[in-house]
């Protein structure tokens, strides 16, 4: 399997920040017109494009926290395994200093965040044949089970949210 570089982590964090913005932002509520200083034009519409995209974050956050059963599983940690799922559906292997890198953490927090996601079974560490300093972390089959099943309930909260505000 390919690894990836500690640049090409950083790069797949933004990405999917960008990604998580546009789904965000998807509230099926018209967007408002920008004036020429990059300002909306109608305040109204402005507001409730917010209000919409508030009330959806604090949707998906509760179900993150309810979905996984641990408040846990958030800001870094929740970054580390979004890199894994990324790395799992891309065929390729990260190590603990690639998530640690890619969550923006220390090491040795990295190293600790990695031990409470091991202990939740969602993760397990084992050591790379190629380089025995290296240790690689890949998911488990509960993890990856977990993941995908959030991410169904994702899709159905953004349709549910695209359609009450059709």
């Amino acid at each position: 399997m390919q690894q990836f570089s500690n640049n090409e982590i950083v790069e797949l964090r933004s990405r999917i920040d960008e990604i998580h913005e546009l789904l965000a932002g998807r509230s099926g509520t018209a967007v408002p017109t920008v004036g020429d200083g990059g300002v909306a034009t109608d305040p109204g519409a402005s507001r409730a494009v917010l209000v919409n995209q508030l009330a959806f974050n604090i949707q998906i956050r509760r179900l993150r926290r309810h979905h996984f059963g641990s408040p846990q599983v958030s800001g870094p940690v929740w970054d580390m395994l979004l890199d894994l799922m990324l790395a799992a559906s891309n065929g390729r292997i990260l190590s603990a200093s690639d998530l640690a890198t890619g969550a923006g953490v220390p090491l040795s927090s990295g190293l600790r965040m990695i031990g409470s996601l091991e202990t939740m079974g969602f993760v397990r560490r084992s050591t790379d044949e190629r380089d025995r300093r290296r240790t690689i972390v890949r998911l488990t089959d509960h993890g990856t089970e977990r993941m995908t099943s959030y991410f169904e309930k994702i899709g159905v909260a953004l349709r549910n949210s695209s359609n009450l505000a059709a």
